[in-house]
């Protein structure tokens, strides 16, 4: 073991908080308190979701609320859970027992977002599009 790893382990390890580990999260999106998002887990609670700005579009998209999701980040409170950055792929939907992509599409262009509003070509709305596999 090297002095660095050593000296990571020994100090940069412990300062780690336990609730900055990765986790996931699943229930049924909802509109909360002031039309903010909530997730209605299983047991009754709800969590409060965040994320980056165009993580929050598709926590605000009314085609997402009522549609069981997963979301991938960490808690920073008790009923606050922060989402991943939209480039990591962090929501997901849940339909039949599978893990699907949101994901929206221009019809116009044939261009994938991962985000809800406007094509960035042709400036059309773009539609929810729920796929099993993004890549396709």
């Amino acid at each position: 073991m090297t002095r660095r790893a050593f000296a990571y382990a020994c100090i940069g390890g412990p300062l780690l908080r336990p609730d900055d580990r990765k986790i996931s999260i699943r229930g049924t999106l909802a509109s909360g308190p002031d039309d903010k998002p909530a997730l209605r887990m299983s047991g009754g609670n709800a969590v409060m979701p965040s994320g980056d700005e165009p993580t929050e579009g598709v926590l605000r998209d009314k085609r997402v609320i009522g549609t069981e999701v997963e979301f991938i980040g960490h808690y920073t409170a008790p009923d606050r859970f922060r989402i991943d950055p939209i480039h990591t792929k962090a929501i997901f939907s849940w339909k039949n027992g599978r893990r699907q992509y949101i994901t929206y599409w221009c019809e116009v262009c044939s261009i994938r977002t991962y985000t809800p509003g406007a094509c960035w070509c042709c400036q059309q709305d773009t539609a929810l599009d729920i796929r099993d596999n993004y890549e396709q």
